[in-house]
């Protein structure tokens, strides 16, 4: 089965303002020219926001661009040529931004790079890809950095945002951030101008070092086409089934993923929105309510951690909250299946009224579309945040795509259990055992420094994803599950674990699962239980609260096994999960069971417990 590559949504012919944002990025033979070019559209307008004192601050486009062109030129200037790797680390901020476009700016290629990195992570990255300079933000995350640059001996300079402590350093020097974006802003411009002339959409922009969850991370070579290839698809979205009026972004996920750094920067740079620079998942609700953003870019772990605090806020307000929720639940079931009656419109104006505002308001009342995306969407979980009035695409694709394969969009219909058609200038095609092949100027040019790689993952133009899927009736994408990570049990039956783990964890008694089966008579679980409901749970039970001495009770086990049975309900007999154990303490990136996008790392998982699993048979 194929996809084309342009599918015909149907959708209304957008308005020559609008198509001239597309215009102007297919025109554009790099980001830094599309930037420049919205920069002296923009001028004074705001673009940078953060929180400063307690108050929202922004740096203009003008003021932006002129950093950009500052830094740029005094990189040349300290030594760093064309195609010299820059790593940098750094939260996201607007430093970060300017950096990334300066890097390119110079001719350089940007390597964003994980704060939560360890020394050997950074040991990993700096020597693979040759990293002559690092910038990064502040002493903290120097510290895993310095000894990393040190062993490695191979980069010379390092940057430093805030004022670091100069330690011993006899391998490499040390510059203030300050220092390199002084100097002549006119002269700068010029001088990047001239530069940028000879950089092609074929020029790699950026190394993406996949976060993996099997294998030491790789650098993906991405290529500035296949960032503006993503970014005319995400515009194409934006234009046509929502219409473009002062965008407004909250920059969240961490900006080293591919997802953040294209639908999170590079978007809103092509349609000259602004981006504001949250202060971390602690404060994101008030970031929200205050930033009043028009598009949020995030991954499902948060919108499943929203959906199960709306829920226990509703259950407050007694009965009839309770009866409107479980409705309008219904009503959006019913829609995304195509099945909406005319006596579901009393009880959805009703619903429309006294409950949808008060959720709107809690993401400050201007989203027009959350987009999920680096993992899959519980289609439970899509479909409750469209009964309470806010739209939800979901996204996929891979790093190696640019990232972003497809999105699910409304003037099609939206289908929580699929992830839409492919994007604008991307070819889909299954392949006889369903693998999803994806080609277009989206695709990686390649794995740097890594063609044994190059030549598994892409074979005759075609992105070989690893994703088993296929295409529905209007040419959406539905995803059944990761080719290496599909459980074939003794039997020879085809098992997709993250359908099940998806399922486990909407039960407010489960905040994550694992399961494994392969070449086994049943699937086995490794269960870790949700924190808050766990404290409830021993308040009502009498006992102390302890995650490790509740588990060891039969009556706690007891009611994690009601939870997990209650899952098992909706599960196909390959599928139920026959016997779990709980996991000694919660998967996380700094055990290095998640990556940095909220995906577990399976093989990680079943090192560490491979004797409580085998226990289960």
């Amino acid at each position: 089965m194929h996809a084309p590559a342009n599918p015909s949504t149907g959708a209304p012919v957008v308005n020559p303002h609008d198509d001239q944002h597309l215009q102007d990025i297919d025109a554009a033979n790099n980001l830094v020219e599309l930037f420049l070019k919205r920069a002296d559209e923009k001028g004074d307008s705001p673009f940078l926001g953060r929180k400063h004192d307690g108050e929202w601050v922004t740096q203009s486009w003008r003021e932006v661009a002129a950093e950009v062109c500052l830094l740029a030129e005094n990189l040349r200037r300290i030594g760093l040529n064309d195609g010299d790797r820059v790593a940098l680390v750094s939260e996201n901020r607007p430093e970060w931004c300017i950096a990334d476009l300066a890097i390119m700016a110079a001719g350089c290629i940007s390597v964003p790079t994980y704060i939560t990195n360890t020394e050997r992570d950074h040991c990993h990255i700096l020597d693979n890809s040759g990293a002559r300079a690092v910038v990064v933000s502040n002493e903290k995350l120097l510290g895993p950095l310095h000894g990393a640059i040190q062993s490695t001996g191979i980069a010379e300079h390092v940057i430093g945002i805030e004022d670091l402590h100069r330690q011993q350093a006899s391998s490499f020097e040390f510059h203030d951030w300050a220092k390199l974006v002084e100097g002549d802003a006119a002269a700068a411009r010029k001088a990047v101008d001239a530069r940028i002339a000879g950089i092609g959409r074929e020029t790699t922009a950026c190394l993406i070092y996949t976060s993996g969850t099997g294998g030491a991370p790789r650098g993906v070579k991405q290529h500035h086409g296949s960032i503006l290839c993503n970014v005319a698809g995400a515009a194409e979205i934006l234009i046509t089934d929502f219409g473009i009026k002062d965008e407004r972004f909250l920059s969240f996920l961490p900006l080293s993923h591919a997802y953040e750094h294209t639908g999170g920067q590079y978007l809103p740079i092509s349609v000259g929105a602004e981006i504001y620079y949250s202060e971390g998942l602690e404060k994101l609700a008030s970031n929200i309510e205050e930033v009043r953003p028009t598009i949020m870019v995030v991954v499902p772990r948060l919108f499943e951690v929203l959906r199960t605090r709306i829920i226990k806020q509703i259950e407050k307000q007694g009965k009839v909250a309770n009866f409107m929720l479980d409705k309008a639940i219904k009503i959006a079931d019913k829609s995304t299946e195509g099945k909406t009656r005319k006596r579901d419109k009393p009880m959805d104006f009703l619903v429309e009224k006294a409950l949808r505002p008060k959720i709107r308001q809690k993401f400050g009342g201007r989203i027009k579309a959350m987009v999920s995306g680096g993992a899959p969407l519980n289609p439970d979980v899509g479909n409750f945040f469209e009964a309470m009035g806010l739209t939800m695409l979901q996204g996929y694709g891979q790093t190696e795509a640019g990232p972003v394969i497809s999105c699910n969009r409304p003037k099609i219909g939206l289908k929580m259990d699929t992830v839409g058609p492919p994007m604008r200038g991307v070819e889909i095609r299954i392949a006889d055992d369903g693998e999803i092949l994806c080609r277009g100027e989206l695709v990686m040019h390649g794995y740097w420094r890594n063609d044994a790689e190059t030549a598994r993952t892409i074979q005759d133009g075609w992105l070989h994803t690893g994703d088993i899927g296929h295409l529905d009736e209007k040419g959406r994408i539905k995803i059944t599950d990761r080719k290496k990570d599909m459980i074939v049990n003794d039997k020879g039956d085809n098992v997709a674990p993250q359908k099940i783990e998806g399922m486990l964890t909407l039960q407010p008694e489960i905040a994550q699962a694992m399961v494994s089966g392969d070449k086994r008579p049943y699937v086995v679980g490794l269960i870790v239980p949700d924190a808050e409901w766990a404290i409830e749970w021993s308040r009502a039970n009498g006992e102390k609260f302890d995650l490790k001495t509740l588990q060891d009770l039969p009556a706690f086990k007891k009611a994690v096994r009601e939870a997990v049975d209650r899952t098992n309900k909706d599960l196909s007999v390959v599928e139920k999960v026959r016997k779990f154990e709980f996991a000694d303490e919660a998967f996380t990136i700094e055990n290095e069971e998640m990556t940095p996008s909220m995906k577990i790392r399976r093989h990680k998982i079943r090192d560490r417990y491979m004797d409580k699993i085998d226990g289960l048979y």
